[in-house]
């Protein structure tokens, strides 16, 4: 009992205290999206899809803001599924506009190579932007060995993924460095921290796209907000998150919500974000050593408990005669 309540001391002096471990990397403006379209009609062809390609086609388009982003499988057929000129004509909205540009949750791939859950940068840019999931879902994004059956009774359209890098780049645009994490990736402190190995390097802002249609209108959509609430606190940097049915919000590096879109509602959000340079205790040490670290410290407090406690269990024991 003694080590935790030094821990939660320690934690209560350091949020009393309140040290500012980042710097303010200047202000960047976004537009969020969220077109509300139910899973059970997200992959339909005649339903879901084709309301989907309507509505973020429009918005993508329609955005006056330097950054859109649309969330996780936004567009939820392959490229090359498209109807024709439809990607073509997406990607040169954003190629003849210097100055904006479109975060997109798409699948790419195909049989032979393999398929990703991606993120595409739509821009001028030369070099196009791509960042592929790599903290799969089990049965959902790949299906371990033996379990095919269960994933064909499913019926899950993709249901087997090719894992992309951990530590991904940033994306680098209007003075910030984007790092963008998919679905459920934010849960993974340790592996965002990955991405701050070198300060003058590391991501100034986050970027979370998905799409929690699958849980409906439950727990799961406040559940993963405090997630993403979580990872900003922890690394010091704001969360921008578009997601299908929400919560779509603006989370600023304190892990205070700034802005948030109804849920279970189509519509964008435009809002401001401040990105920040610097490092906090946790990113520093996690992207050197992952989690090893606080596993440690566990397993200090559990040895010290056992050890108290077998000590207590000698001293108390009667003496025989």
């Amino acid at each position: 009992l003694t080590p935790v309540l030094g821990m939660g001391l320690v934690c209560w002096g350091l949020q009393s205290w309140g040290p500012e471990f980042t710097q303010s990397a200047g202000t960047g403006q976004v537009e969020l999206l969220q077109a509300n379209i139910a899973q059970t009609e997200k992959f339909e062809p005649g339903r879901g899809v084709q309301d989907a390609l309507h509505w973020y086609g429009q918005r993508l388009q329609a955005s006056t803001q330097p950054l859109v982003v649309a969330p996780e499988t936004a567009i939820p057929l392959l490229p090359q599924h498209l109807p024709e000129g439809y990607w073509a004509q997406l990607r040169g909205a954003f190629a003849a506009s210097p100055d904006r540009m479109a975060l997109l949750g798409v699948p790419l791939g195909d049989r032979q190579g393999g398929y990703t859950n991606s993120v595409v940068g739509l821009s001028s840019a030369p070099q196009a932007y791509r960042y592929d999931k790599f903290h799969l879902v089990p049965f959902g994004e790949f299906v371990p060995p033996g379990f095919r059956w269960f994933v064909n009774q499913m019926q899950i359209p993709l249901g087997d993924f090719r894992s992309g890098a951990m530590d991904a780049g940033s994306l680098a645009w209007q003075g910030q460095r984007l790092a963008l994490n998919i679905c459920y990736e934010d849960l993974f402190g340790e592996e965002l921290a990955a991405r701050f190995g070198r300060a003058d390097q590391a991501p100034t802002a986050l970027v979370n796209v998905s799409n929690i249609g699958w849980f409906g209108n439950t727990i799961a959509v406040d559940q993963h907000l405090n997630i993403s609430r979580m990872r900003a606190m922890e690394l010091g940097r704001p969360m921008l998150r578009a997601t299908n049915t929400g919560a779509t919000a603006i989370i600023d590096h304190t892990g205070r919500v700034t802005q948030q879109l109804p849920r279970f509602t189509r519509g964008s959000l435009v809002g401001n974000y401040e990105g920040r340079t610097g490092l906090t205790p946790f990113a520093r040490w996690a992207a050197a050593f992952g989690l090893w670290p606080l596993w440690g410290l566990c397993l200090l407090v559990v040895s010290w408990a056992w050890l108290g406690g077998a000590w207590r269990v000698g001293v108390c024991r009667p003496r025989g005669r």
